[in-house]
């Protein structure tokens, strides 16, 4: 019985050995150029049209809402001090289109580094960790169905990665798209919603680069026969892998940008109204 489930187990491996190595290859330009991977009827990106529409929106909220700003502070006298020099909310306006226009050029800028930075880092990695599918799925017929189990275990996981890599792609799409709608927050003082915008896209860009390593690191662990194949380093690699996005969320979680913070201002300003309120009377 345990050779027919070992048996059994090598079969499903050998035919998972056929896509996991070409996965792990296309990873990276997988997560950061979505798009390509996704091309619609003619041949073009999505990313690219749905840009341009949200870019002419983003831009006229942009005009409308400096011209509410400019209107309610030094002609209505209702927002801001009018005293202050109107230069300073026009340097954000321009900055906010500036971002918004230039914002592609940026980003290919930043997913060329993260490229390299990753190409660098599998390559070290590689080199530290030389390994081979097919001798690893034969010595696993050869050490037992507990062994088996957990490459079987490994493998699963591997596919839950992968499918993590296609939503984090999908995330980092939409924020590219949803961009120039997020530079409106740039013409408030504290950044409004851009700080929270671009705090999130570097988490995203961070945890790929992170789970990129884990996967390759886990894999090399794992398929090694030369380190007496370190199953349980494997699978470890490959369960922080996927549990990163959470793990990054620990520290790199904005001030003031979760529900509790929004509780305690509103409490406070409650609590400061309702003082005055009491020394008014």
């Amino acid at each position: 019985m345990e050779i027919i489930l070992v048996l059994l187990i090598v079969a499903v491996l050998n035919g998972a050995v056929a896509y996991i190595d070409e996965m792990l290859q296309e990873l990276v330009p997988m997560t950061l150029y979505a798009d390509r991977y996704m091309l619609v009827a003619n041949g073009g990106s999505m990313v690219d049209v749905l840009f341009d529409i949200l870019l002419g929106f983003g831009v006229s909220l942009i005009i409308l809402k400096f011209l509410k700003k400019g209107f309610e502070c030094y002609v209505m006298w209702t927002d801001g001090d009018p005293d202050t020099e109107p230069a300073g909310l026009v340097i954000r306006f321009m900055q906010a289109v500036a971002v918004a226009v230039c914002f592609p050029i940026v980003y290919g800028w930043m997913a060329e580094i993260t490229q390299g930075l990753i190409d660098d880092l599998m390559a070290a990695i590689g080199a530290a960790t030389d390994y081979d599918w097919q001798a690893w799925v034969n010595g696993i017929s050869s050490l037992g169905l507990t062994t088996a189990i957990f490459g079987l275990i490994f493998v699963v996981c591997y596919f839950i990665l992968y499918f993590q890599f296609l939503m984090r792609g999908l995330e980092i799409m939409i924020l590219r798209i949803g961009m120039p709608m997020a530079c409106v927050g740039l013409l408030d003082n504290d950044k409004g919603v851009f700080k929270t915008y671009i705090n999130k896209f570097f988490q995203s860009t961070l945890a790929v680069v992170i789970q990129i390593c884990l996967c390759k690191l886990g894999v090399g662990m794992m398929l090694n026969i030369g380190i007496n194949m370190n199953v349980f380093w494997g699978m470890a690699c490959m369960v922080l892998a996927i549990k990163t996005p959470s793990f990054l969320r620990e520290f790199l979680v904005p001030t003031g940008g979760s529900g509790s913070g929004v509780i305690n201002n509103v409490y406070h300003s409650v609590r400061l109204v309702g003082m005055v309120k009491g020394m008014a009377k």
